[in-house]
């Protein structure tokens, strides 16, 4: 997403400083104002590679306060002005905020930073501030307020509402706002987002100028208004069904979800928490105490630092630890390969893998339970056939009782430099939860262009039984998302079709003007979606005519309800919505077609 596609990012990337691994575990330790957890001992020497060591610091990235530590709002407000402005940046920061009550403080969010509370709840950690997102540095326009998050605080607005004017990839989860909550930037300006989810507004929300957002399995205090697509499952106090006119999508709860691992405090120790599998939920998960779950500590993960090599986490994963990713840029020569059941791999602000010589970047073997959140995949230059595969082609195992979810994981092809890759995520395991992704052929930025970023696929999901709740899939060269798999669920898609094509047959499909948005096999026989919207910018060619957003078999079982599709002051137009079906955009009005169910 972005309507002004001109801006200046960095230039180029600096380098990674290389450090070894049993060195960056001990290194980082010193350094000021980073709570320091135990250092490993030192191995003794032998005749084969010793064990890696679980747990250790948290690095020089990851900054940790409590209530009586000195300067929060100074380091605060250093670190934003670092990330405000820094899109394509290397910066990488995690806040964590001890369990404890903080006052008067406005944590304002940049690029790549990710603010928390350590408590089980979010009420441990409460702030009498603001967590603040704002478009100023982009003269009120809030379109590419893209990579950053807030997450399990309480907080107490000075004005009684926080403002979070977010973009995609932007995620507010767990977390207590005692107030009102507004999306949009100051201004109203044009604004992209975004997700909410596990989260009790107890005032009202207001979106304002956001085009699309979705809300799942929380708690709000009443929501006044939409533009294109509000789309809401398991949330108490949502606004009732009623697409297109307010365009609401409501769904009474969430078929199954899981919500993130994250990192929490026990006492003096770190731990890990996975909660636990819901079906038919609604509401959120820590309303009446201790959430629901398990929990792992620390020393069960391999702490990773930036530079460590792809080898080196592979062997912490084959000994038996999950990983924890600080925050950084981790550059792989082969991939990260997850083959036991129950591995979580957790980034921490915004950890970024990048495959250097065409490799994917992570793939999972058809085990249950691995859970994968937290971190961004950026293409390298060299294209990858893929960059996520969860599940080996022609994965069949049941994970019903325990399925893999993939939370936060955002996928970048292009915009911090060249990048490629044919299919970025594939998903093969059945029962995989993808829960919010951004799945982004860039637009903007460096190393842009129709065959320069080249990516023609964004999502293909060939397992069945996958749901997905929070689809962010834009600006792929073919399909953006393609699903072979039967009995595929998806609540909320927002799409954006590439704006770079250069003319109507670099589009063309066989006989069809254009790539659908969302592509369903016509083998499959069962496949519902709710709530989901294309729109086309075909700004290079405004000549261009998209037939249709949304391609499926006309059969009973596959089922579509509130689709929308969009032509952005008329450049570029789709002739129909799902197929055959639907009013053509037309003219420069950016108003919306809709079908409200199909077939």
């Amino acid at each position: 997403m972005s309507h002004t596609p001109t801006d200046t990012p960095d230039s180029g990337r600096s380098s990674v400083a290389r450090r070894t691994v049993l060195g960056a575990m001990a290194a980082a330790a010193a350094t000021p104002g980073i709570l320091a957890l135990s250092s490993p001992a030192s191995a003794a020497p032998a005749p084969q590679a010793a064990a890696l060591p679980g747990g250790g610091d948290l690095g020089p990235n990851v900054i940790v306060v409590d209530p009586s530590t000195a300067g929060i709002q100074a380091k605060l407000d250093q670190i934003f002005k670092q990330q405000e402005t820094a899109q394509f940046g290397t910066g990488r920061y995690a806040l964590l905020f001890k369990l404890g009550t903080y006052n008067g403080l406005n944590a304002q969010l940049g690029f790549y930073t990710s603010i928390a509370g350590l408590g089980l709840s979010p009420d441990d950690t409460s702030i009498n501030g603001d967590v603040t997102v704002d478009a100023g540095w982009f003269n009120g326009n809030a379109t590419q307020n893209f990579w950053r998050s807030a997450e399990n605080l309480a907080l107490t607005p000075v004005n009684g509402t926080n403002r979070w004017a977010v973009a995609q990839a932007a995620p507010f989860r767990r977390m207590h706002v005692r107030g009102g909550l507004n999306l949009a930037p100051n201004g109203y300006g044009w604004a992209s987002g975004g997700y909410i989810a596990d989260s009790r507004i107890d005032g009202s929300v207001g979106p304002y100028s956001q085009q699309q957002w979705y809300t799942r399995d929380s708690s709000v205090g009443g929501w006044s208004n939409a533009v294109w697509n509000m789309v809401f499952s398991g949330v108490q106090g949502a606004p009732a069904q009623s697409f297109p006119n307010p365009p609401y999508t409501t769904l009474d709860t969430t078929p199954v979800s899981r919500e993130k691992p994250f990192l929490y405090l026990n006492g003096s120790e770190y731990r890990v928490f996975l909660p636990e599998k819901r079906t038919n939920a609604r509401g959120v998960t820590w309303g009446s105490g201790t959430p629901r779950g398990t929990s792992l500590p620390l020393s069960q993960f391999y702490v990773a630092k930036p530079g460590v090599t792809a080898a080196t986490l592979n062997a912490a994963l084959t000994q038996g630890l999950h990983l924890l990713l600080t925050p950084g840029i981790y550059h792989l020569d082969q991939p990260i390969q997850v083959n036991r059941a129950g591995t979580v791999v957790l980034g921490l602000g915004y950890a970024t893998l990048i495959p250097d010589n065409g490799v994917t970047a992570l793939r999972t073997a058809d085990v249950d339970g691995v859970r994968l959140a937290g971190f961004l995949i950026d293409a390298g230059p060299v294209n990858s056939n893929t960059l996520l595969e969860v599940g080996p082609t022609g994965a069949s195992a049941d994970h019903s009782a325990n399925p893999t979810t993939v939370q936060d994981v955002f996928v970048r092809i292009g915009g911090a430099g060249a990048g490629k890759a044919t299919t970025s995520m594939v998903i093969n395991s059945r029962h995989t939860i993808i829960d919010h992704t951004w799945v982004w052929r860039a637009d903007h930025g460096t190393g842009v262009g129709w065959d320069t970023n080249r990516a023609d696929y964004g999502i293909r999901v060939n397992g069945s039984d996958v749901l997905a709740t929070g689809l962010f899939v834009e600006h792929f060269n073919k399909y953006d998302v393609q699903w072979f798999g039967e009995r595929g669920r998806t609540i909320f898609f927002q799409n954006e079709k590439a704006y770079d094509a250069p003319n109507q047959a670099a589009i063309q499909n066989g006989s069809i003007k254009g790539y659908a948005a969302y592509k369903v096999a016509d083998s499959v026989t069962t496949h519902e979606g709710w709530g989901l919207g294309s729109y086309c910018y075909y700004n290079v060619d405004p000549t261009i005519v998209q037939h249709h957003g949304f391609a499926a078999p006309n059969k009973p079982g596959v089922k579509f309800h509130d689709l929308l599709v969009v032509s952005l002051g008329g450049a570029g137009q789709y002739e129909r919505v799902i197929n055959d079906t639907g009013a053509p955009t037309s003219g420069t009005s950016t108003v919306p077609s809709t079908v409200v169910s199909y077939p």
